[in-house]
């Protein structure tokens, strides 16, 4: 609300300068009503102004708050140089950041987003268990995450980067393809030491490669062809081997291609 106030007060103000001549007091005037210093440096490029610069106006002037860029402005149009405005900030760089946690990225407006994980339930035997309670996994494993559709909406170019543990490659994750149904998504892996082809395990597993920028930094770029759909990379360990009495819970990195 402040913030819509601000900017209704901005508007207001660039209407009723443009039909004066601005002076120091009006200089002022916005600094106390809140306006940026770079509307207001570009509000002093545009607008015709009549500034007094003498060593007292210009103390009064940083008394009252205005900043070195305003005041440099105010001077340079009174000297008559052209004042050029300022530039648009440049958007935000999308390098990897050594204090990213673990997880998956997706690149949005040039900056690293998260993508949110999601908890896999696994089905064995024909029923549907938690991955807590299967225990040993000794047949084919269908996984099923709640809901029809993920969170995260992505078109593109699909640009991810994959934050792993120290010591993880990036081909201990899988990219998968979801089937949606009414209430939940599901899908068949080989995760667990499962590798039984002929049962269709490698169904919904889709190729992918990760160009390496450091030890646990990967960057994937999905084709546009890929085809739209929901998507997820499940991470490693998220099942145990089948010689493992414990079985660890797993989570998927989801999220849907809209070409």
């Amino acid at each position: 609300m402040h913030s819509r106030v601000i900017l209704t007060f901005a508007y207001l103000a660039v209407f009723a300068l443009s039909q004066e001549v601005m002076t120091n007091d009006a200089i002022i005037k916005m600094v106390k009503g809140g306006m940026s210093e770079s509307l207001i440096v570009s509000l002093v490029s545009q607008q015709p102004g009549k500034y007094s610069t003498s060593v007292d106006e210009l103390i009064a002037l940083k008394n009252a708050g205005v900043s070195d860029k305003v005041v440099a402005a105010m001077a340079a149009k009174a000297a008559g140089i052209s004042v050029a405005p300022p530039a648009a900030a440049s958007a935000p760089v999308a390098s990897p950041d050594a204090r990213m946690e673990i997880g998956v990225y997706f690149k949005k407006d040039d900056a690293w987003t998260e993508v949110l994980p999601e908890v896999v339930n696994w089905k064995t035997g024909g029923t549907l268990k938690s991955l807590a309670t299967a225990g040993v996994v000794k047949k084919d494993l269908n996984g099923n995450l709640n809901g029809p559709a993920s969170r995260n909406t992505i078109k593109s170019p699909m640009e991810f980067l994959i934050v792993t543990a120290e010591g993880v490659a990036i081909t201990e994750y899988q990219l998968i393809r979801l089937r949606p149904n009414k209430d939940y998504r599901e899908f068949r892996t080989v995760t667990g030491g499962i590798m039984n082809q002929q049962s269709g395990a490698m169904r919904d597993m889709v190729p992918f490669e990760g160009k390496k920028l450091s030890p646990r930094n990967f960057t994937v770029v999905l084709p546009a062809n890929l085809g739209a759909g929901e998507y997820g990379f499940l991470s490693p360990g998220a099942v145990g081997s089948s010689g493992n009495s414990q079985a660890q819970i797993g989570k998927m990195f989801t999220f849907r291609f809209i070409e």
